[in-house]
Order: structure tokens, then sequence, then C-alpha cells
């Protein structure tokens, strides 16, 4: 069992910047990742990493923006989300989950309660 522990959320006028943080806790994981989701729209991949190899993954609608790592000794991801803008706001959810081909797909084990973000224009 993984429990997943997000801070970081807020409220920021458009251009500002947030850093949220995802905190894992009890078996080992390998890939661990954000998602959002909007109200009355779909959940979407934002931004990923392998555990093992810190490679990085991003959506292009936030690469060149956010920027996430990770800190292996506290079992911690961080997303630092700059240039923030209005349609950036929603839910966000950390993920983290076993090895797996895909990282950008939901096919992740375990999931936080989610932290919001809200961007005003």
């Amino acid at each position: 069992q993984v429990q997943l522990v997000e801070s970081g959320g807020g409220l920021v006028q458009a251009g500002g910047s947030l850093r949220l943080s995802c905190a894992a806790s009890g078996r080992t994981i390998y890939r661990m990742a954000w998602f959002r989701q909007a109200p009355g729209k779909e959940r979407e991949f934002v931004a990923a990493i392998r555990w093992s190899t810190a490679l990085t993954y991003y959506a292009d609608s936030v690469k060149g923006r956010f920027i996430l790592s990770r800190d292996n000794a506290k079992n911690t991801i961080s997303l630092q989300m700059n240039s923030l803008k209005p349609e950036d706001t929603a839910l966000y959810y950390c993920a983290a989950g076993p090895p797996a081909d895909s990282v950008v797909s939901m096919n992740y084990d375990y999931w936080g309660r989610g932290t919001q973000v809200t961007v005003s224009s």
C-alpha cells in the first residue's frame, strides 16, 4: 500500500508561480505523476517521472513552464509551476505506481486526494 500526501495548492494571479509537492510512503514506487481535472472536463496528464532514472515527461500544454523534480531521500516529487495561466486552474492529483511502459496514461495504482490550483485573470 502507498499513501500520497499533496501540498502547495492555492490561489495566484496569472503569471505567478506555485510549487506543488507530493510525498509517498509505503511500498516501493517506480513512477510518480501529476494529473489535473478542471470542472466539467476530463482528467488529463500533466507531468511524470521515472523514479530510478529521474527521466521526466510533460504535457505539451505545460512544457517549458512546469518543472518536475524528485527528492530520493524523502520519496517526494515537486512540481514547480511558472507563468501560470487561468487555464491551468484545476484540481491537481498526485499518482504513483509500479513499473510500466507508459507514464502518461492513467494506469497508476495510487492517487492522492488532490490539491486545488486557482489562477485568476
